[in-house]
């Protein structure tokens, strides 16, 4: 998470991402390209929203790892998207070519942008051709992690498997902040990915065994079943959990309790999962009032881009947050 408010920010984001790419093995010239969609969102930040914030994650499918680049502000928006894509179209004085050049480089490329909340957007950036989806009916995933102010790592964080057609999610919020709270979502990432596959309840019986040497947490599972047209809930403590489709909004059920510590009980619970369904995850750094019909078309969007709006608009400010969303692919 890079807050851009001057122009040192925007080279210091470049290096973060370049230093992202030498880890996950791009070559130069892939490394080359994430660098100049960095820079063009950054700058873009500045000169048309008086800054925001960039977020660099890792993504992987199969053998192969990407970068997404989401640069979120709460400016103006951008009245005429379309003449914004064009080279030389600029409000700004400068070249115009932020936009197209981003679009462009990018194998992913998303934008939801409103006068009165700002713009999101979504770059994704693999080190060659991106890997084709496996299966027909494919579920995609994207969330945004941020520390508690003041905080160096992350109590909250977020996890998924894939397999035969079925992708399940995790969500864990350490109890508090700081290194002990990240310990604790550590374990709880381990023992998902150690115990998966299996279904939800089991996986969170799993992960509460493997806190009970740490703080504790609160964490839930979501099995999301496109093929049977289901998912299958568990969770404990203050992780929330909302189904949305054309029919409404599906509050998931978690129990009160402390895994790791105090779970009275596990249960599991089934919902119904339709092709136009979003899954959203999210801790208590996400506050719960949070409603998506006054964002026109932004349903439709990919899960990373869902994420950032809701990080954008809906953060406490005051806690670690973690926001995951999950949709299938458009056919």
């Amino acid at each position: 998470m890079l807050g851009i408010r001057d122009p040192s920010q925007v080279a210091t984001a470049r290096r973060e991402a370049m230093a992202l790419a030498g880890a996950l093995g791009f070559d130069e010239t892939a490394t080359g390209k994430v660098a100049i969609v960095v820079t063009e969102v950054a700058t873009n930040l500045l000169k048309h929203a008086g800054g925001g914030e960039v977020v660099l994650r890792p993504v992987h499918a199969s053998a192969t790892s990407g970068i997404d680049v989401l640069g979120l502000d709460r400016g103006r928006g951008i009245p005429n998207f379309a003449r914004a894509l064009e080279d030389g179209f600029s409000t700004a004085g400068s070249a115009g070519t932020g936009l197209g050049a981003v679009r462009r480089l990018a194998q992913l490329f998303e934008v939801h942008s409103a006068e009165r909340s700002g713009t999101a957007l979504l770059a994704r950036i693999w080190p060659e051709r991106p890997p084709a989806p496996a299966g027909r009916r494919v579920i995609e995933s994207a969330g945004v992690t941020r520390p508690a102010p003041g905080e160096d790592v992350c109590g909250d964080a977020w996890s998924v498997q894939h397999r035969a057609g079925v992708t399940t999610l995790l969500v864990v919020d350490g109890l508090g902040h700081g290194v002990a709270a990240a310990d604790a979502a550590s374990a709880a990432m381990a023992a998902f990915n150690a115990h998966s596959p299996a279904p939800p309840a089991e996986l969170l019986d799993s992960i509460h065994g493997a806190l009970r040497a740490t703080r504790g947490a609160a964490a839930a599972v979501a099995e999301v079943d496109p093929a049977r047209d289901l998912v299958r809930y568990a969770g404990v403590g203050n992780i929330s959990g909302v189904v949305l489709n054309a029919a409404g909004a599906r509050h998931l059920v978690s129990h009160n309790g402390i895994v790791g510590h105090t779970v009275r009980k596990i249960d599991e619970f089934t919902y119904p999962w339709t092709p136009d369904a979003l899954l959203v995850l999210h801790s208590d750094g996400l506050a719960s009032h949070w409603r998506l019909d006054s964002y026109p078309g932004l349903t439709v969007r990919h899960p990373g881009l869902v994420a950032g709006v809701l990080y954008r608009d809906f953060t406490r400010g005051r806690d670690d947050v973690c926001v995951v969303v999950a949709r299938e692919r458009p056919a």
